[in-house]
């Protein structure tokens, strides 16, 4: 048994609701104990206490705070130095996994090309998929793992990493190769995305309907046969796949234990949120062409009572092609693609006014948004989506979890969740985190309540 006590903590985020996501005005409540300490066992929470009301931190009184504490003699302790403690950021939309950089279309949006004008000259995710077919699944898996140890430093334990820069069934199942060596190599918790849908393949250019097929009835069997995903994805928006294609591919993949993710309007309104409720996807992403309907088809299944309970989300039987079917799909939003493509950002002050939970995530990726920090995404939602300082924690911590069917262990500092958190330098308030947007105030990161020491 090993044993490690955090003390000196100045302030601490805790979760003692044991709700695997919060809706609506859940959002705004965030527990911060002053003057506290965190007991960590066999890599999970095992308690934790301090002062909800105490303005002083002093050693003197962590220490008071622990002594009725069971530790071992061998037990190993931290001081926080005042610091504060948090649950490590999750991270559910990425594309991590990818070839080189793409910063001559970094220029053209510059020069006033549209993401979409760009996509449509063969650049985009086409350019990507063309530089990771050259490359090896060495080379993939050594460029990935810089990027795994800069979000890990910077604050994420969590992460969900899409394939999609294949577009063909050979260099699909190479990434998803690559992401399963991650997954077994990293020591943050990696869940696995199929996105063959992330654009129609070169080889099938001017035939989407074909592309499609080849989705459903190679590709997918492939990935299912080989156990390589967790979920699969569609990009469901304009100029790439439509609502009755996206619905064809999810339904194909439910059939191989994959539940759904969707990208969903972000260029236009699409028809995403719709379908993503219609076959029950966990977490329909990017919404920046979100409207108020979209609002209310996410609502509706929210509030029903009926049907069982996957990855911690109430979901009602899937009925495919046409039944009725309907569950929790947690609306999240990507602002560092809205402010790196200078777009308008997700509503996400109408999904939490109106009940909803609302995630949040990077969409770390080489074209639109070549950026994992999760601390700069909880900034983007109080600056530009207005959410107070404890909302962005939580969408950016416990309901991004959810949104990868995680809160279980995952998301917040709870008694016997995954002791993933980590330390900043000291700070007034948890309001800090956002307001210093740019700040590097993260000292210490610690994963399964072991140091994280680096690659």
């Amino acid at each position: 048994m090993k044993q490690l006590l955090v003390k000196n903590i100045g302030l601490l985020v805790v979760d003692r609701h044991g709700k695997p996501f919060l809706c609506g005005q859940e959002m705004a409540q965030l527990e911060v104990l002053r003057d506290a300490w965190l007991l960590i066992e066999d890599g999970k929470v095992k308690d934790f206490g301090g002062s909800e009301k105490s303005e002083v931190r002093s050693e003197k009184s962590c220490q008071s705070n622990t002594s009725h504490l069971s530790l071992l003699p061998s037990h190993l302790e931290i001081d926080a130095q005042g610091g504060a403690v948090l649950p490590s950021f999750c991270d559910s939309h990425t594309h991590l996994v990818y070839a080189g950089s793409r910063e001559g279309e970094f220029v053209d949006k510059i020069r006033g090309l549209s993401y979409a004008e760009i996509a449509r000259r063969g650049g985009g995710i086409l350019n990507s998929a063309d530089r990771l077919h050259e490359l090896t699944e060495d080379e993939l898996y050594r460029q990935a793992m810089h990027r795994i140890d800069e979000i890990i430093r910077k604050g994420t334990g969590a992460v969900e990493i899409k394939s999609g820069y294949g577009l063909n069934l050979d260099d699909e199942l190479k990434m998803l190769r690559v992401i399963r060596r991650i997954k077994e190599t990293a020591p943050l918790k990696v869940v696995a995305t199929f996105l063959g849908a992330h654009a129609v393949g070169r080889a099938y250019a001017g035939r989407q309907a074909d592309y499609v097929n080849h989705v459903i009835n190679d590709m997918i069997p492939e990935v299912g046969r080989q156990g390589l995903a967790d979920f699969i994805d569609v990009f469901c928006d304009e100029g790439f796949f439509t609502p009755d294609e996206t619905g064809r591919m999810l339904e194909a993949g439910l059939k191989w234990g994959l539940r759904g993710k969707i990208h969903g309007q972000e260029l236009a309104d699409s028809g995403g949120v719709e379908v993503a409720v219609k076959y029950g996807a966990l977490s329909v992403d990017h919404l920046e062409s979100m409207t108020d309907r979209d609002i209310e088809r996410l609502k509706a299944p929210l509030s029903s009572p009926e049907g069982d309970t996957i990855d911690l989300l109430p979901v009602k039987t899937i009925e495919a092609p046409s039944g009725a079917v309907g569950g929790a799909t947690i609306p999240t939003a990507l602002p560092g693609t809205s402010f790196f493509l200078n777009m308008p950002f997700a509503p996400g002050r109408k999904i939490i006014d109106a009940g909803l939970p609302l995630a949040t995530a990077s969409d770390y990726n080489p074209g639109s948004t070549p950026s994992g920090d999760m601390k700069f995404v909880v900034s983007l939602a109080c600056i530009k989506m207005r959410l107070l300082p404890e909302e962005a924690v939580n969408a950016a911590t416990l309901n991004t979890a959810a949104a990868m069917g995680l809160s279980r262990d995952y998301g917040s500092l709870a008694k016997d969740k995954v002791a993933n958190f980590f330390i900043t330098e000291p700070i007034p308030s948890i309001d800090y985190i956002p307001y210093a947007y740019t700040q590097p105030i993260i000292r210490r990161v610690f994963l399964q309540g072991e140091e994280y020491q680096g690659a």
